[in-house]
């Protein structure tokens, strides 16, 4: 009997998938340790979210609300949404999947870009259909190379805004040209998982656009600055013909009653959420700054991130700089996999790492900081 049948095997393509790899968490033989490398806010959760996540356990017989309700009608009244055209999931990534499961197929494409998240060309190929990728302009998705890429095969579009791991983001004109430019049936996905963060007037998360196009999809996460990432709660404001095909689809229970339930709470302390913004505001701006005034170049960031540029030196590059930091308890994210083989993506942290990483960086390129 052949090797190919004595065994269960994958459908063509799923074994061509290279597995997401999360950021590393540990530093071996190192007393303290700062997790800088998956965009988690140091400000933690909401009180009111760990309060109504610790009641959740009371009632752990039960089933969750199919439909999240009180999660949806929470996210619907700060935002000034129908809760018809909310749909929640396992975390934003549970519904990057099933939008590619419902509108992808075999033959079709799905367009992302050069330095998107990684997620999009696992769900895309994941839905047997061909990821094309389009090239950057400064680090920042390029309307125009999306545009170009367009063909009859084209299904969806992922774009991240603000991008993973750039920071960098489209203005709401350009994401307007990019929608009213793509041929109507194609799914504009706008991943706004950063959006709470962005302190800028010329961005647009997607609400605006959602509302006044038929082919349009905002997603949305509570792993950042709501801090609730263990959780895994994500949410998407969709067209109400979007959702009904994605709800056919869907798990019937897809999200557990804590998380229900602290979402619904977390996003209601909308004072809490302020605070972890100004927090980022605040470190976001002296991170860049301590950061080129030690040589090293940094991407301007809207996020709670920045990617940091080695120069091409030997031993002064990324994997050098990391292996540097992660010896003295700092551990940031290697971004090769996503087109940057000489930078770091470093999360904003709580203050003392912040402080250390600028003066570890100082000793690693011969500066004082």
């Amino acid at each position: 009997m052949s090797e190919e049948k004595s065994k269960p095997v994958p459908r063509p393509g799923i074994l061509d998938i290279a597995a997401y790899v999360p950021g590393k968490e540990h530093a071996p033989g190192v007393a303290r340790v700062y997790k800088l490398s998956s965009n988690e806010t140091p400000l933690g959760a909401s009180p009111k979210a760990i309060e109504a996540f610790r009641n959740a356990a009371g009632s752990l017989e039960r089933y969750p609300d199919g439909q999240a309700t009180e999660l949806r009608e929470a996210i619907a009244a700060v935002h000034g949404l129908n809760p018809a055209n909310i749909m929640c999931g396992n975390g934003s990534d549970e519904l990057l999947g099933l939008l590619c499961h419902v509108y992808l197929g075999p033959g079709d494409e799905g367009i992302i870009t050069e330095h998107g998240f990684l997620v999009y060309k696992i769900q895309i190929m994941g839905a047997g259909a061909t990821p094309v990728v389009v090239r950057e302009k400064d680090h920042t998705v390029d309307v125009d190379a999306i545009l170009a890429a367009v063909t009859p095969k084209t299904k969806i579009v992922f774009i991240a805004n603000p991008g993973n791991p750039t920071g960098t983001y489209v203005s709401v004109s350009e994401i307007r040209r990019l929608q009213a430019a793509l041929p109507k049936h194609v799914v504009l996905v706008l991943d706004a998982a950063y959006a709470e963060y962005v302190r800028r007037n010329d961005y647009e998360a997607g609400i605006e656009i959602v509302s006044s196009n038929a082919n349009v999809v905002m997603t949305r996460t509570f792993s950042k600055v709501y801090g609730l990432a263990a959780l895994r709660v994500g949410w998407m404001y969709a067209p109400v013909d979007i959702i009904d095909a994605v709800n056919r689809v869907r798990g019937p229970f897809n999200m557990n009653a804590a998380a229900i339930a602290a979402g619904a709470a977390a996003i209601r302390d909308q004072a809490f959420t302020q605070e972890a913004a100004s927090f980022n505001q605040t470190w976001i701006e002296k991170m860049t700054g301590g950061l080129e005034a030690i040589g090293l170049k940094v991407t301007p960031s809207v996020a709670n991130f920045v990617l940091i540029h080695f120069p091409d030196v030997d031993g002064k590059r990324a994997p050098d700089a990391d292996e540097f930091l992660t010896s003295r308890g700092y551990i940031l994210r290697a971004v090769k996999g996503y087109g940057f083989p000489n930078a770091l993506r470093m999360s904003i942290g709580p203050e003392e790492a912040n402080r250390g990483v600028i003066e570890a960086l100082g000793e690693f390129m011969g500066r004082k900081s």
